[in-house]
């Protein structure tokens, strides 16, 4: 590895490292679902970490689903935990937490909800992978480089697939504008022919004219 290489990974290794995922706090009310969605590409991992505060005859269940409604996680009673699954295609996903309180009229106090999730590279636990592959720190280093480049890569061809889909369709909307423009214009044209014969005729029945 030459010194460029070298100072091109001292500089983003700093930057790999850092957590760009910012967990997630909120309060929730008793008898009350709030949820969290996030857009989330194909194939890949989501990991996650929650925990809620405890209220006594109060129960917090957690469900994660996608778009069609399919649970990916699910969990009654609720209070502090982790999950783990993998996209299988590009959607919105929605972690939602209930709570459920028996409490009657008595309004029992806000639960703290603290949620942490990861995906893509920040999601992976490096530590096991080097520890399996027993690879050095560099390496391992290189190894989240790697995966971070990856990542970039696949970021930068989907946002050229929408933005090819986005012109498809903006071309198809102004062809289906054009047409709507042209059956227009013929309406108010033959509608403007029809009136002059029209008024003609009329005006020759009342012999207004000749």
């Amino acid at each position: 590895m030459d010194n460029m290489s070298r100072m091109c990974v001292l500089i983003l290794i700093p930057l790999l490292l850092f957590d760009f995922a910012l967990p997630i706090t909120f309060y929730l009310p008793a008898n009350i679902r709030k949820c969290v969605q996030e857009e989330i590409h194909k194939n890949v991992l989501v990991t996650g970490e929650y925990e809620v505060s405890e209220q006594p005859d109060t129960r917090t269940n957690l469900k994660i689903t996608d778009s069609a409604g399919h649970t990916l996680y699910s969990k009654e009673g609720a209070s502090k935990g982790k999950f783990a699954f993998t996209t299988e295609d590009y959607d919105m996903f929605e972690v939602c937490f209930e709570s459920k309180s028996q409490m009657g009229t008595v309004k029992p106090p806000d639960q703290l909800v603290n949620l942490d999730m990861k995906h893509g590279v920040e999601a992976k636990n490096y530590e096991a992978i080097a520890k399996v592959e027993k690879l050095k720190p560099l390496e391992v280093e290189l190894r989240r480089l790697e995966d971070f480049s990856e990542s970039v890569v696949h970021d930068f061809a989907y946002m050229k697939k929408r933005e090819e889909e986005m012109q498809d369709t903006n071309e198809s909307t102004n062809i289906r504008v054009l047409y709507f423009s042209v059956f227009s214009m013929c309406c108010l044209i033959g509608l403007a022919t029809w009136q002059v014969f029209y008024l003609r005729q009329f005006f020759k029945a009342k012999k207004l004219i000749e």
